[in-house]
């Protein structure tokens, strides 16, 4: 009787340690969050990016940004427009939610930082002009957004910023190239200060 109540003993311990193995290792095998939101099917049609933030060295930065594309007002950009001035641009559409909340804080620091030569661009993935106008409308937003539903501004930055992954935020520097990086909805002082890196270079 006492051998089997030790034996017992043994064996629960032992399937506690292999269960604790198991989680272990099922841990360190984990998704990140963007491609977890990426499966989970959950019908929002977007990735919310976790608020992560990436510099990029100077000498590390890959190729200036090979951008081209139409905005909603039938202006054309191409590479040649982002030469000598810090660029911001934000990926976003009207039905994204963290999109609605950051969108005040966006227009805040275009204002702040116009004069400084510091040009901020809407990148809109999926909606028509009519609803992109009515999102500006609504909050009050005076900088342009590229008309994106083909993702030519996407393809872009491709492997800079994952597909689906709204809202994303790129501040380039002064040659075009991704400077720093905010993958989900910003806090406004963090993107003051990237901005601020920018310009100070």
């Amino acid at each position: 009787m006492d051998n089997n109540l030790s034996r017992r003993g043994v064996l629960t311990a032992g399937g506690v340690l292999l269960a604790g193995l198991t989680m272990g290792l099922s841990a360190c095998a984990q998704e990140d969050s963007l491609a977890k939101q990426a499966k989970a099917g959950d019908n929002k049609n977007y990735v919310a990016g976790d608020g992560s933030v990436t510099e990029f060295a100077k000498a590390d930065r890959a190729a200036p940004v090979a951008l081209k594309g139409t905005l909603f007002n039938g202006q054309s950009i191409k590479p040649e427009d982002l030469q000598g001035k810090v660029t911001v641009l934000n990926f976003w559409f009207a039905a994204c939610a963290p999109c609605r909340i950051e969108a005040p804080q966006l227009e805040a620091l275009h204002q702040d930082f116009k004069d400084q030569g510091v040009q901020f661009f809407g990148v809109n993935l999926r909606d028509e002009k009519a609803t992109a106008e009515a999102f500006d409308k609504t909050f009050n937003i005076t900088y342009p957004s590229f008309n994106d539903k083909d993702g030519a501004v996407l393809l872009s930055v491709s492997g800079i910023v994952p597909p689906g992954a709204v809202p994303t935020t790129l501040v380039l520097d002064k040659e075009g190239k991704v400077a720093s990086r905010v993958l989900g909805e910003i806090e406004k002082s963090t993107l003051k200060a990237l901005i601020t890196s920018a310009v100070a270079e």
